[in-house]
């Protein structure tokens, strides 16, 4: 779901914001659980996730990739599939190591296209959330909450297992409509560290023999 060349096929990780006028559906103990994550993650100075991506179809993951993701209350920077992307609160860099290429744009509202808490910010309102139960992943005893789309976008189903003690999320699922499966596992999470004062900062010395194209 990044627009350049070698782009990142998030396709089965669609987060892109629909404005709908539906009403939405929530039990209360899904919102205490989601609203609790997101509230926590918000108050962190910066976060980092290290995860694992993986796809398939049929409900099955047949290929996973590592990923690793910094983000602050408004910037972040993206790794995965070879494809970096840089957001730094005015622009959004694509960087494409494979293609030498680099894709500037300038912020609409709608850059940040992936991470592993882009349901926490749109499920109030494009979603329904149903609290189904306790589950284990990976040894850990998370809440299962489960999103339904309030309009069709694509999207059957969308599985978020929280780990209420910590009020963070433990792990992501979404299933498509056309069987397609997406697959988030957070393997490693911290906050407040010491960034490097460039962190969020495109360098365009370091990329000289890139093609670079603004929009």
């Amino acid at each position: 779901m990044i627009a350049i060349t070698k782009k990142i096929t998030l396709a089965t990780l669609s987060f892109g914001a629909v404005a709908l006028a539906f009403a939405q559906k929530s039990d209360a103990k899904s919102k205490t659980l989601l609203d609790a994550v997101a509230k926590n993650y918000k108050a962190n100075k910066n976060t980092y996730f290290k995860f694992s991506y993986g796809t398939g179809s049929n409900g099955k993951v047949s290929k996973t990739q590592t990923g690793i993701f910094y983000t602050t209350p408004s910037q972040y920077k993206l790794k995965i599939m070879g494809v970096e992307q840089i957001f730094d609160g005015t622009k959004v860099y694509n960087i494409s190591d494979e293609d030498q290429e680099v894709t500037i744009a300038k912020a609409n509202g709608k850059e940040m296209m992936f991470s592993p808490t882009n349901y926490l910010n749109s499920y109030s309102k494009e979603y329904n959330a149903k609290y189904i139960g306790k589950k284990t992943v990976n040894g850990v005893s998370a809440d299962l909450v489960q999103l339904t789309p309030i309009k069709s976008n694509g999207i059957k189903n969308v599985y978020l297992y929280v780990n209420a003690a910590k009020k963070t999320l433990v792990k992501i699922e979404q299933y498509s409509s056309n069987n397609d499966v997406a697959v988030i596992a957070v393997t490693d999470y911290k906050t407040n560290q010491n960034l490097a004062a460039d962190m969020f900062k495109f360098n365009k010395n370091q990329y000289s023999n890139y093609l670079i194209t603004e929009l």
